[in-house]
Order: structure tokens, then sequence, then C-alpha cells
């Protein structure tokens, strides 16, 4: 088979009862005019995409494509991840950080034209507490945005809603004392935000870590000390504008592995879905883990 081709119903603005039908059939469409072979699966259930991924390994497909946000794209590339299966994506989330940092375009046609007739390209994994990420992953405030945000209903997602809780969080959320270590150096904070950046953004252009390569065998770690919430509104600014790295007493280093170590549960987002640890946190970096389709 040369793509298998799993689709998300629920997943970006487009989705409605007719999603699943409307986005098979465009597939299959394209399918028969490049003259490959293909099937398209829908998701029916959570953890499903990773069944089908799993699947689609084991049929020997070339390519594997997602239709859906980041979280449906972390389910199968995790799956995909030191298989000789591509994996290519058709955008459809609230944010799309992961398309974006790799130029996949958001239109349906012109992303599975890419699926189709793209470039391999292969890019770097992180592993934090044992879950891969491929773009983000982040300990603190951002992380109770992620689950906040996610438990918004469908059709109550997007940049509006995404805003709204990290204004309303600026506000109440207290942040907490760690102790870090970024490949052997080690860091006491009181920090506002833990992360690590394979990609540069979290998604509608919000870049946290603009010097972020996805191939270059590096995780970007950047410690966020915590701050008034006046001034933590003043830090943020630099998300929009793509200038993280000029935020007063942030750490920012390029690294390889990292720990993370503080008393009791800490909640954590592996690009957008979350996970809870105790105690403590291991990161480290998976070089060339994944082939991504590519324009």
């Amino acid at each position: 088979m040369d793509v298998f081709a799993i689709v998300n119903p629920l997943s970006g603005a487009g989705a409605n009862p007719d999603a699943a039908a409307q986005r098979t059939a465009l597939l299959m469409r394209r399918f028969v005019e490049a003259g490959i072979t293909g099937g398209v699966h829908v998701t029916e259930r959570r953890g499903h995409a990773s069944e089908l991924a799993a699947n689609a390994v084991a049929q020997g497909a070339r390519v594997v494509l997602a239709w859906g946000g980041d979280g449906t794209i972390n389910e199968i590339a995790s799956v995909l991840s030191g298989t000789a299966s591509a994996l290519a994506v058709v955008p459809a989330g609230s944010g799309n950080g992961f398309a974006g940092d790799l130029a996949i375009p958001w239109q349906p046609d012109d992303a599975i034209r890419v699926a189709i007739r793209g470039r391999d390209r292969a890019i770097d994994a992180g592993v934090i507490n044992g879950r891969l990420f491929f773009n983000i992953a982040g300990i603190g405030i951002d992380a109770v945005i992620a689950e906040q945000f996610n438990a918004q209903g469908i059709g109550r997602r997007g940049l509006g809603p995404y805003v709204r809780i990290g204004l309303r969080e600026c506000f109440k959320y207290e942040g907490r004392h760690y102790k870090v270590r970024l490949d052997g150096e080690d860091i006491a904070a009181h920090a506002l935000l833990i992360a690590f950046a394979n990609g540069r953004e979290y998604g509608n252009r919000i870049r946290l870590a603009p010097k972020a390569r996805m191939d270059d065998g590096k995780l970007e770690a950047l410690v966020v000390d915590d701050r008034a919430p006046v001034r933590r509104l003043l830090a943020a600014r630099h998300l929009a504008l793509g200038t993280a790295d000029r935020v007063p007493r942030l750490t920012h280093r390029s690294i390889t592995s990292a720990v993370v170590e503080t008393d009791g549960e800490m909640l954590y987002h592996v690009d957008g879905e979350i996970g809870r640890a105790r105690d403590r946190i291991d990161v480290r970096i998976r070089p060339g883990a994944l082939k991504v389709r590519v324009p």
C-alpha cells in the first residue's frame, strides 16, 4: 500500500457530522487521480489512531497520513517512530504548530499533494517521562493551559479560547520550586514554565523557541522564572513577536538530556496532550527518529 490515511473527524474548524465522509471522499479522489493505492480509516475513539497506525506499519505502508491536530499527529507519529513508514500530515487542529514548523500547507488539497509528491525528511523526537513528543513538551503554566483548553467542547477551541485561558492563568497560576539538570548543569528555579522544544511554535505562530530545529539532534530547554502577573504579560508578548529569547530571567540551553525534580505531582504536556508524574521527570532526545513527508 502506498498511503494509509487516518482521519480524525473531530479535529479542526471543518469538523461536522459529515466531516468523516467528506474527508474520506477527498482523499480517495486524490489517490485515484495520482494513480496510487490508498486506504482511508476514520478514528472512532481515543487511542484508535495509534491502533490504526500499527496496522499501517504491519501492512508495509510507505506513507501514513494523519488528518488531525497535534494530538492526533503525536499519537500516530509515536507508532511510526523508528519504522520505515513516513508520516504525512493534513493539519486540522487549533494551532497546527508541528505542520507550521515544517511548512506543510494548511489547505487540505495542498497538504494531500505534499503527502503524495513530497520528499521525506528525518526529524528528531523528544522523550519526556517515557512519552515521545515531536514539537514541544512543557511543565508548568503551559501544561495547565493545555489541560483546560483540551476540556473545551468540540467547536469551542481555536486561538480565542486559548488566549482567554492563558490570560486567566496569568493572574491565577502559582509557580513552583524545581531542581533542573540540563546536560549535567544544575539549576534551582522558582519557575513559571519549563519547556523542551524540538519545534519552534505552539501553533498560530506563537513561537516559544525561534532557534529550534527539528533535525539538529538537540532540544531547546527553556526555564522561565516566575514573576508578578503584569510582568508575565509583558514576557508573554515575546511569544507573539517570535522573540522569546529576549524574556528577562530565562535560562536557555540546547541540550540532549534533562532531569526535572520537585515534590509531589507534576502536570506536563506532550504536544498539547496531558500527562502526570511524581517527583521526577526525565527528558532526552532521540535523533532522526521519524520520517516526515514535507514539501
